[in-house]
């Protein structure tokens, strides 16, 4: 069983900053690959950025430049830096976690950037 939590976010202002956390336990392998997404009401569940257990990173088009994606395999550990925040990053964001053919999903956390 795999569990994802994640944490960290809140309300920042444009042009500010804030930093998600996921937390994952049970029987994590590195060789996973981890990542973010997000999803605002009416619309479909968007991938922000993934990780593979070597550290390859990917991100939207739409967060690249301003968003870092990173992780710690020891601690079964993903992290979002958000750089930058605009308007439109306000979401709900997913922590995803993709092993042998299974895919795995937290409970959310609510970003606001207030316009």
């Amino acid at each position: 069983q795999v569990q994802l939590v994640e944490s960290g976010g809140g309300s920042a202002q444009p042009g500010g900053s804030l930093r998600l956390s996921c937390s994952a336990s049970g029987t994590i392998f590195s060789i996973n690959e981890m990542g973010w997404y997000r999803q605002t009401p009416g619309k479909e569940r968007e991938l922000v950025a993934t990780i593979t257990g070597a550290g390859s990173a990917t991100y939207a088009d739409s967060v690249r430049g301003r968003f870092a994606i990173s992780r710690d395999n020891a601690k079964k550990m993903v992290y979002l830096q958000m750089n930058s925040l605009k308007y439109d990053d306000a979401a709900i964001y997913y922590c995803n976690l993709k092993q042998f053919g299974r895919t795995y999903w937290g409970q959310g956390t609510q970003v606001t950037v207030p316009s």
